[in-house]
């Protein structure tokens, strides 16, 4: 009797075993090498079609302004102001990506960690839009002026310089 239930046991093995072996294998995911993106914008298109209207609209909804008026918030007011610019802020993560697909990126150094960077400024703003917390969206926006800047200084020193000039 013993043979026989090893017996079994054998057969339900080899069975299992050839029938896992005829079932369809799993998809393979696209690597990055076979993988098609879209990247007909180029660098100074994208900046300035995508990256460049929602950052803007960051910092001018962050902040204060003191003149001869008085003071003036510039945070949102309502929870529709502050979901708007969290969309803003989702623009700017997502353009973080878009700068460090092939066929894009400048070198796998710096230039990724500025990518990085900037997707992990947008990621703050989003987050402080989302608690509707002033300080820390002042923060990301600062966050994100440094990135910008950095990476301009390193990749586009006529636009840095413009960057610059335009604080004086």
């Amino acid at each position: 009797m013993p043979i026989n239930r090893i017996n079994l046991t054998l057969i339900s093995f080899l069975l299992i075993t050839t029938l896992s072996a005829c079932s369809t294998p799993e998809p393979e995911l696209a690597t990055e090498a076979n993988a098609n993106y879209n990247v007909d914008l180029n660098i100074a298109q994208l900046m300035s079609l995508v990256l460049e209207p929602a950052s803007d609209m960051l910092w001018e909804s962050g902040g204060w302004v003191l003149d001869a008026y008085g003071y003036e918030e510039l945070y949102p007011t309502t929870d529709d102001g502050w979901a708007f610019v969290r969309a803003q802020a989702a623009i700017v993560v997502e353009t973080g990506n878009m700068l460090a697909l092939p066929g894009r990126a400048e070198d796998d150094d710096a230039w990724m960690i500025y990518s990085e960077g900037l997707s992990e400024a947008g990621i703050m703003a989003m987050e402080a839009a989302e608690a509707q917390d002033k300080e820390a969206f002042f923060q990301a926006g600062g966050q994100l002026y440094s990135v910008c800047t950095a990476c301009h200084q390193s990749y586009s020193p006529d636009v840095a310089s413009r960057f610059n000039n335009s604080a004086d």
